[in-house]
């Protein structure tokens, strides 16, 4: 694993890939969003491009982090979404198998249809939207196509900080600063949160083995929307400030179009049986980055 190459490393796990792969080996991390000095410009839909600077770069590890995430955005750019989510990961295949290097290709527990509460790595995904199908079809072309990879499963992601969450705590966060004393919270929708660094530390583990296969990856415990909400507001110290309210998903079907699975719990069950979950818990996670990247911003506003 001394040469990596990581594709969509501007977007909100991209730091902790870095900080933690750059330790020990050689990582050229690329993005089509050149936020940091560190990147490198790669647009991973360019398969003559992506060869190109993969060949000069000679990787041994693929890094594929590259994605569009958004659920109401892929919903109503639905060219643009399978062009980088499902082309991007075939051409990501095409390269690895040029240069016969290892494959990391990053899944969603957004495959399912939340018809069962939780799934483990053998459950057969079915999508509800364009998001979870364009990744899926990513996930299976992997699968399909090549025998040196790692699909890795994440959940609710967690982490990236102020200037690069685009999820659940970034928008909790945005609420709490723009002086907001009630925040409606859905709770009828079932998860397992993931913090980026633990992803990323256990997809380094899980590389240096050549286990090679499809695993769930996210973090101890699950909960609902609100569960999450309710623990920021605990780490923050704003339980008596701040009033939460539950409310179904009809009260955001507006803004929030994309059908979601009701529940996206996932289970490690592959990586607890090769003992190589290192996950640690949703909560601890979500302390740390509040900690880390969010505690002295919300508290001087």
């Amino acid at each position: 694993m001394d040469r990596v190459l990581i594709t969509g490393c501007g977007g909100m796990s991209g730091k902790a890939f870095y900080n933690k792969f750059s330790k020990d080996s050689t990582v050229k991390a690329t993005d089509i969003n050149i936020n940091e000095h560190w990147l490198s410009y790669l647009d991973v839909r360019d398969l003559e491009e992506y060869m190109i600077e993969a060949d000069k770069f000679k990787p041994n590890v693929i890094i594929h982090l590259a994605a569009l995430t958004d659920l109401e955005y892929c919903e109503e750019n639905q060219e643009n979404a399978y062009l980088t989510n499902v082309i991007g990961a075939e051409n990501s295949v095409i390269v690895a198998k040029e240069l016969q290097a290892k494959l990391v290709y990053i899944s969603t527990a957004g495959i399912f249809d939340g018809e069962k509460e939780e799934y483990d790595d053998w459950d057969t995904p079915n999508p509800l939207n364009v998001y979870g199908r364009s990744k899926y079809l990513g996930e299976k072309y992997v699968v399909d196509n090549y025998d040196k990879y790692y699909v890795c499963r994440a959940g609710w992601m967690m982490g990236g900080g102020e200037s690069k969450d685009k999820k659940f705590v970034k928008k909790i966060i945005e609420q709490i600063n723009n002086g907001k004393k009630e925040l409606y919270v859905v709770d009828d929708k079932l998860g397992t949160p993931t913090y980026t660094k633990d992803f990323a530390n256990n997809i380094y583990e899980l590389i240096k083995t050549n286990y090679f296969g499809v695993y769930n990856m996210v973090c101890e415990g699950d909960g609902s929307r609100f569960d999450v909400a309710k623990e920021i507001l605990e780490v923050l110290n704003l339980t008596n400030e701040i009033k939460l309210t539950k409310v179904d998903s009809n009260y955001f079907k507006n803004e929030y179009f994309a059908q979601r699975p009701s529940s996206e719990k996932l289970i490690n069950k592959k990586l607890m049986l090769r003992n190589l979950n290192r996950m640690g818990n949703w909560k601890q996670g979500l302390y740390d980055y509040l900690k880390n990247d969010y505690y002295d911003y919300v508290k001087t506003k």
